[in-house]
């Protein structure tokens, strides 16, 4: 088990800080800094949180940093279905709902799937239902062959977003279950480079066929809170006049459009609940 030593040590090499520019940023001297770093004397609770914040340590993370020192953890962490989530949890219901007919999805910090509007559902109408059983990751979901990857024109494209994403993820807290999905899904090949254009890898749309429609998303960052179960939120806009007839003719309204191209756009929201 490691040390609060250790893994102070293991996060300021993360972020790539000396002992001196960790205790210039923490008003502590870096003396004080190596002699915690190697066991030589044990930080108080305020202190460790006092290095965790100036480390940007993620809040579940500054629980394990409290843990090893010594003391209880100070963040809770709770499912978003916990009755102390409920108004967060209603927030997000009514974000989904509004961006109806579009379809809108939440997840959480590995990419799985907790809650979707309806107009997600003609999207999953091909998919293989063994990628639909619980928890249904949205990595999964977008890059295996029997889910949306043999639908997606530009595939080289949407796994260098993910994986672009995922690496800033995982370079920002390490998480054993993600970096396993990176390994199984994301990991560079040779094929990835075809087809593939220059992009911000923030800024890419996916390309699909029939149902499967070009997603254009942007992002909405929340400012972090005092629970463990606060994160993101990414918030993808509405396209045109044939984006909003497919939409609305996969949910059965009247559009009056006879004929649909192979290849269509249209627009959807991706909810970043982080727990």
């Amino acid at each position: 088990m490691d040390t609060i030593g250790d893994l102070l040590r293991q996060w300021r090499h993360r972020r790539r800080l000396s002992q001196l520019d960790l205790a210039i940023a923490a008003d502590v001297s870096a003396r004080h800094v190596s002699l915690v770093e190697t066991g030589k004397s044990n930080p108080s609770a305020a202190m460790v949180l006092r290095l965790a914040d100036h480390l940007d340590v993620p809040l579940r993370e500054r629980n394990r940093l409290l843990l090893a020192a010594g003391f209880a953890p100070r963040y809770a962490e709770r499912p978003l279905d916990d009755a102390a989530l409920s108004a967060a949890r209603n927030a997000v219901e009514r974000v989904l709902r509004a961006h109806e007919p579009y379809p809108a999805l939440a997840f959480d910090r590995r990419w799985n799937i907790i809650m979707t509007n309806r107009a997600v559902d003609p999207f999953l109408a091909e998919v293989d239902p063994e990628l639909l059983r619980p928890p249904v990751n949205l990595l999964r979901l977008g890059l295996d062959p029997r889910g949306l990857a043999r639908l997606v024109v530009n595939l080289a494209d949407v796994r260098a977003v993910f994986r672009s994403r995922v690496r800033r993820q995982l370079a920002a807290a390490p998480d054993p279950e993600l970096a396993a999905l990176y390994a199984e899904l994301l990991e560079p090949g040779g094929g990835d480079a075809r087809g593939r254009r220059r992009h911000d890898p923030d800024d890419r749309p996916l390309r699909g066929t029939g149902a499967a429609a070009v997603l254009h998303h942007h992002h909405v960052r929340h400012a972090p809170g005092h629970h463990a179960g606060r994160g993101r939120r990414r918030v993808v806009l509405p396209g045109g006049r044939r984006e909003r007839l497919l939409v609305r003719r996969a949910h059965g309204i009247r559009t009056g459009l006879t004929t649909l191209p192979d290849v269509v756009s249209a627009s959807a929201s991706l909810i970043w609940a982080s727990g």
